[in-house]
């Protein structure tokens, strides 16, 4: 699973959930850069790394031998959670994983090298294993 190497701060706020800010479209990585086809957020949602993980398997095994597949967000948000059955207070919980939040536009997989029927195939099955609703789109 993706995670960083190294972190200034091992666990990170929270931060707020405003509809208002996260369904704001984003403003970069919004366009098909490196392959010809690309997988595009339509909707808001934190990704987990284990999400991504899924997602570029499905790619990468529908894709072929000769695709060549680019993932162009990385989860560098650590999110924490408490055991099971541990009462409220002493502390915040350990890091369970890291996340990204995708905002709607942004390119998330890219793919080149497979046949235009075959690309868009594979990554309609990645975009089944995310959290956010997607659609395809060419350069």
């Amino acid at each position: 699973m993706l995670s960083p190497k190294k972190t200034k701060y091992r666990k990170w706020q929270t931060g707020r959930k405003h509809t208002r800010r996260m369904n704001a479209p984003e403003t970069r990585g919004i366009t098909v850069a490196f392959g010809s086809f690309g997988l595009k957020a339509t909707s808001a949602a934190r990704v987990t790394s284990n999400q991504l993980e899924a997602a570029r398997r499905a790619l990468t095994r529908s894709a072929g031998k000769s695709a060549k597949v680019w993932i162009r967000v990385f989860p560098d948000r650590p999110f924490t959670a408490k055991a099971a059955e541990v009462g409220m207070g002493s502390g915040k919980g350990d890091v369970q994983g890291y996340v990204f939040e995708v905002r709607p536009g942004r390119v998330i997989f890219e793919i080149d090298g497979a046949p235009e029927p075959a690309a868009r195939e594979a990554l309609r099955k990645a975009g089944t294993k995310l959290p956010v609703k997607v659609r395809v789109v060419a350069r």
